[in-house]
């Protein structure tokens, strides 16, 4: 039955630790979780980085499902998605 667990969760927990592998993407987490909300451009004024680096950041981010998108007119404001965080903690204990 462990086994069973371990190859259900890998992938998922793949995505989640190399999400959380770079010191950028946790700022970012940490950013997104204080304010409860920010969009690509506030990210972009608050970390001194390009846009397309952002971006890039923002996907890994999503493909890890530890934010959602929602899009305003041209903004993407991006929220916390604590399902996975959960998941990573529980497989850590």
């Amino acid at each position: 039955m462990f086994s069973q667990m371990a190859i259900h969760y890998a992938e998922a927990l793949d995505r989640t630790f190399h999400a959380l592998g770079d010191g950028s993407r946790r700022r970012m987490l940490a950013t997104i979780s204080r304010k409860g909300a920010c969009s690509a451009g506030e990210l972009s004024d608050l970390f001194d980085s390009s846009q397309p680096t952002i971006s890039k950041h923002l996907r890994v981010l999503e493909r890890a499902q530890l934010i959602s998108r929602r899009v305003e007119g041209r903004r993407h404001v991006f929220t916390l998605q604590p399902a996975q965080m959960r998941q990573a903690r529980a497989w850590i204990e």
